[in-house]
């Protein structure tokens, strides 16, 4: 029922907001200059050839109506006179029809291998285009829901789009041939040109209509089919396997999945009815119009006032434009929906990065001087009332092991991706040598910090991959990634592999091995050692390691980062008390520091903490 509830109120609520007045789906077809622009950036000589073979089959719809005519005419002509005739013209006439319908077809055929291979490098252009713009963009962008949601439609986009392409491109096509077929039209009655448009026009504005509420309730529906998109991976992951059988969720999750299924079949449902019954009564208008002009057409031939091959020309005109006509404004309908489908790819690229580099960044100091400063600190996430940190206020000294301990949800992870400037401050400051942290090269400043965090990415890479991304650039360097291997003691592992460091890890590709969460641990403290960073930021290091290879791993940490900054997040006292001084936090508050000693001997919280976890070894 809880789904019930949300869909109800979120998509159907949402529909009604976002459905767009026809001005808004005109203003909409000023997306399509860009979209163009996109187009002719993915590939300008694909896009040039598929107009210039689509302007030369354009005409080829009039040649073949009016050779067609000629022949007609050439058949009656010589059916009235029985004596011995000449047919090379008329044999001439077949041999040009048969060689306009031949490269009429392979136009078609050379049109349609052009739109797939282009709309192939369009949606891999476009999609490229969406990772490198989200890759400028904040962490806490991707903390927010409404960003979730522009960032899902603008990806449908890059596949959806490759079908406006085609649409685009034939809207071009068939506008050119109805040109040639009307002005044929034209000069025998013109009359008949404005049958033609008030039969079609009713289906048309019907199209238009329905268009728009299918665009309101697919925009409407986008939470939910995020929602969707994560059943489907709960029921069908390895990642969730063990949990789905454990818990025995099997049932439950796909019951959710059903229920928010037959919400979106039953809202879809009721407009395709309405669509199709509405269609049908605007088809059936444009029918009876059609079949108008073709009476018209009789009696003039009839009336002895067109020829016979003048009656098949004007008749086959008219029901290609009938034909085109319809498709040019049932597809312009499209056209203006895919238009306003292109909003939601364009929104998402006016979305900006609020943390940027300065207009005159300061390189990173080599070696740091005096150590980074919070000046009362706090930070507080997008659409949040509560503060994640307040009031921090403490200096990290150059060389110094800095441990951060406190509950879950104490800040601690938030602190340091302050310190990294994945986030900046809501209030305060923080100096580096004195300096606001802002004015540094931002790009300089993360080489120069070698993070982990504890939610580290498992990459379904090779061994050398998985290490290498800590220094993308030197991906190639063997001698580095090795080397950065021995320090974090995962080079013992690579031994073990079959394939050494060129071995596949994760289960997700053909050969691919599943290491033990302690062996993925010692790969991912692996890529802080890959760049010769002046701060070592580790986060929950060693959670996943057994008390020998904790010892090992931090003995190893210890010598490596000698003359090196370094800050520790970890809820085991074995290792917070290697630190040089220890930050309690509470609350998202600073309020211990000290050294392990210093902190025991105050009795306070970190006390409390330590005895704690103590008296489980007793």
């Amino acid at each position: 029922m809880a789904t019930n509830r949300l869909f109800n109120k979120s998509s159907l609520q949402n529909s009604k907001k976002e459905s767009l007045t026809l001005k808004e789906r005109m203003a909409a077809l000023g997306n399509l200059p860009a979209f163009f622009k996109m187009v002719w950036q993915t590939s300008p000589r694909m896009t040039i050839s598929n107009l210039f073979m689509r302007i030369v089959r354009s005409a080829t719809p009039l040649a073949m109506l009016y050779v067609g005519k000629l022949i007609i005419d050439q058949v009656i002509l010589f059916s009235k006179t029985p004596q011995n005739h000449d047919l090379t013209y008329l044999w001439e006439l077949i041999a040009l029809e048969f060689a306009l319908a031949v490269c009429s077809d392979l136009l078609n055929r050379a049109i349609s291998l052009l739109d797939s291979l282009l709309g192939d490098l369009f949606s891999k252009h476009t999609s490229v285009q969406i990772m490198a713009h989200a890759a400028t963009l904040d962490l806490d962008q991707f903390e927010d829901s409404v960003f979730y949601d522009k960032l899902e439609r603008a990806r449908q986009q890059t596949v959806g789009r490759t079908i406006l392409l085609s649409q685009v491109m034939s809207q071009l096509q068939d506008l050119i041939t109805m040109g040639f077929l009307a002005a044929g039209l034209i000069a025998f009655n013109p009359w008949l040109i404005l049958l033609l448009f008030i039969a079609i026009l009713p289906s048309f504005l019907g199209e238009s209509y329905f268009n728009d509420q299918s665009y309101a309730l697919t925009r409407g529906q986008t939470p939910e089919r995020r929602e969707l998109d994560y059943l489907r991976f709960l029921g069908a992951s390895d990642e969730t396997a063990k949990e789905i059988k454990i818990f025995n969720l099997s049932g439950f999750v796909i019951d959710r999945f059903s229920v928010l299924s037959d919400r979106f079949y039953k809202a879809n449902k009721k407009l395709a009815l309405q669509r199709s019954a509405w269609g049908t009564f605007f088809t059936l208008l444009g029918t009876a119009g059609y079949y108008g002009a073709y009476i018209v057409i009789i009696l003039d031939a009839v009336s002895g006032k067109v020829t016979i091959g003048e009656l098949t020309f004007l008749a086959g005109s008219f029901r290609q434009l009938r034909t085109l006509l319809e498709g040019i404004l049932t597809r312009f309908t499209a056209v203006s929906q895919g238009a306003i489908y292109l909003r939601d790819f364009f929104e998402f690229f006016e979305i900006k990065p609020k943390i940027t580099a300065a207009v005159k960044p300061l390189p990173f100091p080599r070696p740091i001087r005096s150590g980074f400063t919070f000046e009362n600190v706090g930070f507080r996430y997008v659409n949040s009332k509560r503060w994640a940190n307040r009031h921090l206020s403490f200096t990290l000294l150059p060389g110094e092991k800095l441990a951060l301990v406190g509950e879950n949800g104490a800040g601690k992870t938030t602190l340091v991706k302050l310190l990294a400037r994945l986030y900046d401050p809501t209030e305060g400051r923080i100096l580096l040598d004195g300096t606001d942290l802002k004015e540094y090269d931002l790009a300089d400043l993360r080489m120069n910090l070698g993070i982990i965090f504890q939610d580290y990415i498992r990459y379904q890479m090779s061994f050398s991959q998985n290490i290498a991304v800590g220094n993308i650039k030197e991906k190639e360097n063997d001698p580095l990634i090795h080397s950065a291997a021995h320090q974090s003691l995962a080079d013992q592992l690579a031994e073990k592999l079959p394939g050494q460091y060129n071995q596949m890890l994760g289960k997700r590709f053909s050969e691919g091995v599943e290491l033990s969460g302690g062996e993925w641990q010692k790969v991912a403290l692996a890529r802080a050692y890959m760049k010769d960073s002046q701060l070592l930021i580790l986060d929950e290091p060693t959670a996943a390691l057994d008390a020998r290879a904790e010892y090992e791993v931090f003995q190893r940490f210890s010598e490596l980062t000698h003359g090196k900054s370094a800050v520790l997040i970890s809820h085991r006292f074995s290792t917070v008390r290697m630190a040089d001084r220890i930050l309690v936090l509470e609350k998202g508050e600073l309020i211990e520091i000290g050294s392990h000693q210093q902190l025991l001997d105050k009795n306070g919280r970190y006390a409390e903490l330590f005895n704690l976890q103590a008296m489980g070894y007793r």
